[in-house]
């Protein structure tokens, strides 16, 4: 708080006529303090500090128990592949057939876009699947199996985890691209005229 002092000068002398008083201002800080310990208190109350953003993965047992380990259903399972340059493909099931890409719409490429792409893909397998019951009675789940190819990058590899995390599927794993695969993305890249490139060769 601002205050004048009013007190006179002079020491005791007493001179004719009429002296003007001088007067000073002092500015009290005490209320300022306070108040500024009162906003850093409240901020560090009211402040939330920024949280690191990751990813929970649940991880498979390793077992070589064959009764231990996780059975996935032809029926079930959608397969999505990661290719170059941003491309999606995926085909449903397993392949464990090398003859099922004779079905002409068996191996199919999509990409990352909001609409028509692979997140419509997944959400139409997943409510799909849904309908389905297993032994116990129980809606069935989808499982995607993630595949990339050497030429994928890794921004990609995230966005695939993003969309599992986004439509809520809750059974997903990755696993190495086999040849047969790799064969089946050369063929759909040929038919699309997109020329391949060459794997580079491992690190020495």
């Amino acid at each position: 708080m601002a205050e004048m002092d009013t007190s006179s000068s002079g020491g005791g002398k007493k001179h004719g006529g009429t002296k003007s008083k001088k007067q000073s201002t002092r500015v009290d800080m005490t209320p300022m303090v306070d108040l500024g310990f009162l906003l850093i208190t409240f901020f560090m109350l009211t402040t939330t500090m920024s949280k690191p953003k990751t990813m929970d993965l649940i991880m498979p047992k390793d077992t070589e128990n064959e009764k231990d380990q996780n059975k996935v259903k032809e029926s079930t399972a959608l397969t999505i592949l990661l290719g170059k340059d941003n491309r999606v493909y995926y085909y449903e099931g397993l392949a464990q057939d090398p003859n099922a890409s004779a079905n002409p719409d068996f191996f199919k490429a999509t990409s990352f876009a909001n609409t028509g792409g692979i997140r419509d893909e997944i959400i139409r397998k997943r409510d799909e699947v849904a309908k389905l019951r297993n032994a116990k009675g129980e809606p069935e789940d989808v499982v995607v199996i993630i595949k990339a190819d050497d030429q994928a990058n890794y921004k990609n590899f995230v966005d695939i985890l993003d969309e599992m995390a986004i439509n809520r599927i809750q059974r997903y794993a990755t696993v190495d691209i086999s040849d047969q695969d790799k064969k089946w993305i050369q063929s759909t890249e040929a038919a699309n005229g997109v020329q391949s490139t060459p794997a580079a060769p491992p690190a020495k």
